[in-house]
């Protein structure tokens, strides 16, 4: 056994991992990871960034998942044990990767949706809020890349939340001389905003809650800032692309009431994307006549295709989005209940937790 391998099997020894018990309740559990089996890498974790995903579930539960669970999906790391037949990865590689990966041959992976694919969410990879993390053969084979040595482990680790919206942006087919409205200012909002930016779009505007929220998104390259609880702000927005409103409306609070401000807002003839997914059980009324005769376009794009994936490794790697500038905060893996608790009060965008 060589000495990287000794140190793998030693820090396997002594591994931790985050147990989502019940809402609201985090338990710290030692664990003692496995041996990877045949397609498997066992991941050292270097990164794991907190998630919008994570608090709605930590506030919640969440309707596809039982609790108790491992906790934790967006991470970076460092290959400990490579299972038998993995030839692209070794131990030692610096890796990031997405946590879900199509079957490849359903109905729905056959007609180009893989992200509606049941082997997608249904095999999901949780635990990343841990100190060492197993990846399944599935992801490990579509999902999971070398890390270019320049790129911060924190920045690789939003490989995830950059795919969401890259397939999102590839949905709404944003043009260059469009003016865009995204409803949010949170990370998932600010992500959308740096793709935007990134594809040249002529303007692209951040309606967000809070000072600081949105001076976060004018520091990252919001062409103007909009607050959502100003007596103004339907009238600034009404504004835009020469009083005729925006073009596209990305909605990102995952609220209903986000989602029928999105409905609201948008220009006849305009497109609106509800990124932002809202609890179970709740409903959207539509102006049928509005809808009809303003000749609307409403999209929701879901989760991610193989191809959305490696189109965000393209984005991360050619370090195009200043990206990691949306981890604004740092903390232990044994601070996580703090971290939630910076989340629930809205002080931080995206928080890297670190072993």
């Amino acid at each position: 056994m060589s000495a990287l391998e000794a140190s793998a099997r030693i820090t396997q020894a002594h591994s931790r991992q985050a147990m989502l018990v019940e809402p609201g309740r985090i338990e710290l559990r030692d664990y003692v990871a496995p041996s990877p089996k045949p397609g498997e890498l066992l991941i050292q974790i270097r990164c794991a960034l907190s998630c919008g995903t994570d608090l709605k579930t930590f506030r919640r539960g969440h309707p596809m998942w039982n609790l108790p669970m491992p906790f934790g999906h967006e991470f970076s790391g460092v290959v400990a044990e490579a299972g038998e037949g993995v030839t692209a990865f070794k131990p030692g590689d610096e890796i990031m990767a997405a946590p879900t990966a199509p079957c490849g041959v359903c109905f729905y992976c056959q007609h180009g949706q893989e992200n509606l694919c049941d082997d997608a969410v249904g095999r999901m990879v949780h635990g990343a809020y841990a100190d060492t993390l197993t990846l399944p053969p599935h992801v490990v084979a579509r999902n999971t890349f070398i890390k270019p040595a320049d790129l911060p482990f924190e920045e690789a680790a939003l490989l995830e939340p950059l795919s969401c919206v890259v397939h999102a942006n590839d949905t709404a087919r944003a043009d260059k001389n469009e003016t865009v409205v995204i409803l949010g200012g949170g990370a998932f909002g600010l992500l959308h905003m740096l793709v935007l930016r990134a594809a040249g779009v002529r303007e692209v505007v951040v309606v967000g809650r809070g000072a600081e929220r949105l001076k976060w998104a004018e520091n990252l390259g919001a062409d103007r800032v909009i607050d959502a609880r100003g007596a103004d702000a339907v009238a600034e927005i009404a504004r835009l692309n020469g009083g005729f409103g925006p073009d596209l409306v990305i909605e990102c609070t995952g609220q209903v009431e986000g989602w029928e401000d999105a409905l609201a807002r948008v220009r006849r003839g305009g497109r609106v994307v509800f990124f932002g997914g809202c609890p179970t059980g709740t409903a959207l009324s539509v102006d049928t006549r509005r809808m009809h005769y303003d000749n609307l376009t409403l999209m929701s794009p879901f989760h991610y295709r193989p191809r959305d994936v490696r189109r965000a490794y393209e984005l991360l790697a050619g370090r195009a989005l200043n990206a990691g500038a949306i981890v604004n905060a740092r903390k232990r893996l044994g601070e996580l209940a703090e971290v939630f608790d910076m989340l629930e009060r809205g002080e931080v965008l995206k928080c890297a937790v670190i072993p």
